[in-house]
């Protein structure tokens, strides 16, 4: 793989890959979460966030699940998704650090 003309080490990007085949497991609503979730994770601008700012995306959310009324609650459910299959570190007490693979 080649990001920014340069070549990444081939074992860093399979570690990537391999994290995220847990999705093909996920049924299509659970799946569109988890990927919404990663999409406004991928929106904050810095590796370490707090909860409050995955919260200010809670109206984009609650457009595209309208029939969900604990985006809330979905939102935490799907940090917790992400924590245990090691794409996000929780450090404590709503505070998150992205984990970050090589250059990717």
């Amino acid at each position: 793989m080649v990001k920014n003309s340069k070549i990444i080490d081939p074992i860093v990007v399979n570690h990537s890959f391999n994290k995220t085949l847990f999705l093909r497991q996920k049924s299509s609503d659970a799946k569109g979460w988890i990927l919404d979730i990663m999409n406004c994770v991928d929106e904050i601008q810095t590796d370490d966030f707090n909860i409050e700012e995955v919260y200010k995306f809670e109206h984009k959310l609650r457009v595209k699940y309208p029939n969900n009324n604990f985006i809330k609650d979905k939102i935490r459910q799907q940090l917790q998704i992400l924590r245990d299959k090691g794409i996000i570190e929780f450090v404590g007490r709503g505070q998150y650090k992205k984990i970050r693979y090589g250059d990717i």
